[in-house]
C-alpha cells in the first residue's frame, strides 16, 4: 500500500503530465491553425494575382482595337470598334457556355474535355482560372478582326467568333493546356511547351485569320490587275501607337498571369517578356535599315509585338539574353512574313498573320533550342516542331471551311459600293468620322437603294 507521500508524489507527477500534455495539445492546434490561416492568406494572394492579370489581358482589347481602327480608314473606324467589343461580349459568353469545357474539362482521351460546359463551381479559385483563361479566348477571336478589317460583313464575322471561342481554340487548347479538371492533353504528354500561348493563342488565331482572307480576297485597290500591291494608309498613327503600347502593357498579365499564382517566378517571365519585345523593336529597325527602307510607326509598333508573342511560349525558360535574341529574330520574321503575304496577295490589314502566327511559330521553336539547361535539344525542337505543325492542320482547315461556308450561305464580304463608302454607314448606320465624310453618305435614300441592289 501507497503511503500518504508516494501517493500525493504520484498525483503532483499525474498533473504535470496532463498540464504538459495540455500544453502540447493546445500548442499543436495553434500551430495547425497558423498553417490553415497560411494557407488561406496564400490562396488569397494567388486568387488577387489571377484576378489584376486578367484585367491586364482584358485591357488588350483595348489595344487591338485602337491598334486597328489606326490602321484603317476613317470610314471603318466603328465597324472596328464594334467587331472588337463584340469579341468580348460574344467571345465571353461563348467560352463559359462550350469552350472551357472543351479546353479544360476532363481529359481521358487527351483530345477534348467532356464536362464543365456552362461552368459553376463551389470552388472560388476554379472560377477566377475560368475569368482568367477566357481572356486568351477573346484575344484569340480579336487576332482575325484586323485581318479582315475594312471589308467584311458584321453578323458574318460574328458568327466565326463564335466558331474561334467555341471550337477552334479551345480544341486545340485541350491538347496542350487540357485536364485541369482532370486528364492531360496528348501534345502535353508528348513534352510540348507552350507557356502561355505563342501557339495556342497567337498562331491558331492567325491561321484563322489566314483562312478568313483568302476566303474572302484583298480590299478594293490593294493590288491592281498586274499584281502590284498598293498602300493604303491607316487614318490615325497615334491610335496605332498607344495601341501597341496598351498591348504590351497587357501583356504582363498575359504572361505573368499564366504562372496561375504569385510566385517569384513572376521575376525572370517579367523580365523576358519586356527585354524581346524591346528586341523585336530592334529587330525590325535593322532588317529595314539594312534594306534602306523607311522605318514605318507599324513596322516598329508590330516589331515589338511579334517580340512579345515570340517570348510567350518561352519566358519562364529562357536566360535573358536568349529572349533578347528571339525577340530580336521575331522583329525580322515579322517583316519577312509581311513580303510573303503581299506576294501571295494576300490582304492582311494590320499584319496580324505575321505578327501572330508567323512570330508565334518561330517562338515555339526557339523555346525548344533555347531551353534553360537543355539548349539545342533535337527531341524538344522536333517536339516543339510536331506541336506548331498541329496548330496548323488543325486551325487552318477549319476555319477556312467556317468562313468559305458563310460565304456561300449567308455572305461573307459586303458589296463593292459598301465597300467604297465605308462599312459604318453601311453595317452601322453610322459615322465615326462625320466632318470628313460627304453629306452623299448620308441620304438614306442612297443607303436603302445600295441594300436593294
Amino acid at each position: 500500500m501507497y503511503s500518504f507521500h508516494k501517493l500525493h508524489s504520484l498525483i503532483k507527477r499525474n498533473k504535470l503530465r496532463s498540464t504538459v500534455a495540455a500544453i502540447l495539445f493546445t500548442l499543436s492546434q495553434s500551430a495547425l491553425a497558423d498553417e490553415a490561416a497560411e494557407v488561406s492568406i496564400s490562396l488569397s494572394v494567388d486568387a488577387i494575382f489571377l484576378a489584376l492579370a486578367a484585367s491586364l489581358v482584358f485591357v488588350m482589347q483595348i489595344g487591338f482595337t485602337l491598334l486597328e481602327a489606326g490602321a484603317c480608314r476613317t470610314k471603318n473606324a466603328i465597324n472596328i470598334i464594334m467587331k472588337n467589343y463584340m469579341d468580348v461580349s460574344i467571345g465571353l459568353l461563348t467560352f463559359w457556355c462550350i469552350g472551357f469545357g472543351l479546353m479544360f474539362g476532363l481529359n481521358q482521351t487527351g483530345y477534348i474535355g467532356t464536362n464543365g460546359f456552362f461552368f459553376n463551381s463551389s470552388e472560388d479559385m476554379a472560377m477566377g482560372f475560368l475569368s482568367f483563361q477566357a481572356m486568351f479566348a477573346a484575344t484569340a477571336a480579336t487576332i482575325t478582326s484586323g485581318a479582315l478589317a475594312e471589308r467584311t460583313k458584321y453578323i458574318p464575322y460574328l458568327v466565326g467568333t463564335v466558331a474561334i471561342t467555341g471550337l477552334v481554340y479551345p480544341v486545340y487548347g485541350s491538347w496542350v493546356w487540357g485536364g485541369y479538371l482532370g486528364g492531360e492533353g496528348w501534345l502535353a504528354a508528348l513534352g510540348f511547351v507552350d507557356f502561355a500561348g505563342s501557339t495556342v493563342v497567337h498562331s491558331v488565331g492567325a491561321w484563322c485569320a489566314l483562312a478568313a482572307i483568302i476566303v474572302i480576297g484583298p480590299r478594293i485597290g490593294r493590288f491592281d490587275k498586274r499584281g502590284n500591291a498598293h498602300e493604303i494608309p491607316g487614318h490615325n498613327a497615334s491610335f496605332v501607337a498607344v495601341g501597341g503600347l496598351l498591348l504590351w502593357f497587357g501583356w504582363f498579365g498575359f504572361n505573368a498571369g499564366s504562372l496561375l499564382k504569385a510566385d517569384t517566378a513572376v521575376g525572370p517571365v517579367m523580365l523576358n517578356t519586356v527585354l524581346a519585345g524591346s528586341a523585336g523593336v530592334f529587330g525590325t529597325l535593322f532588317w529595314v535599315t539594312l534594306l534602306r527602307k523607311p522605318v514605318l510607326v507599324m513596322h516598329v509598333v508590330n516589331g515589338s509585338l511579334a517580340g512579345l508573342v515570340a517570348i510567350t511560349a518561352g519566358a519562364p525558360t529562357m536566360d535573358p539574353a536568349f529572349a533578347i535574341l528571339t525577340g530580336f529574330i521575331a522583329g525580322i520574321v515579322m517583316l519577312l512574313a509581311t513580303e510573303l503575304l503581299i506576294t501571295l496577295k494576300l490582304d492582311d490589314v494590320v499584319g496580324a498573320i505575321p505578327v501572330h502566327g508567323f512570330a508565334g511559330l518561330w517562338g515555339t521553336l526557339a523555346t525548344g533550342m533555347f531551353y534553360k539547361g537543355n539548349l539545342f535539344n533535337s527531341g524538344l525542337i522536333s517536339v516543339q516542331l510536331i506541336g506548331a505543325a498541329v496548330a496548323f492542320l488543325w486551325a487552318f482547315p477549319v476555319s477556312f471551311i467556317v468562313f468559305y461556308t458563310m460565304k456561300k450561305t449567308i455572305g461573307l464580304r459586303v458589296k463593292p459600293i459598301e465597300e467604297q463608302r465605308g462599312l459604318d454607314f453601311s453595317e452601322h448606320n453610322e459615322i465615326g468620322y462625320p466632318e470628313f465624310s460627304t453629306q452623299s453618305a448620308y441620304d438614306r435614300g442612297t443607303f436603302d437603294s445600295i441594300n436593294q441592289n
